[in-house]
């Protein structure tokens, strides 16, 4: 089970904001950024207003500022 709930996040991860492409190896660089990664997929898993995949929706929120302030909470 926990295999499988890892591979899945992994790969949601690779897909979608390519992790794997990633070359930041010096100091707390690369924890950090798989940390806004994390954040980034957490919040436009919960965002509900739009039925797109996770791709599309943060493609969609770099090019509306609108649909950022919906997935962003607080603004």
């Amino acid at each position: 089970m926990h295999w499988s709930i890892e591979n899945s996040l992994h790969w949601q991860l690779d897909v979608t904001l390519g992790e794997n492409q990633c070359r930041a190896r010096q100091g707390h660089a690369s924890t950090s950024l798989s940390f806004i990664r994390r954040q980034a997929l957490t919040l436009l898993k919960n965002e509900n207003t739009a039925k797109y995949g996770v791709k599309t929706k943060r493609l969609s929120a770099a090019l509306d500022e609108d649909y950022l302030a919906k997935v962003l909470p607080g603004t």
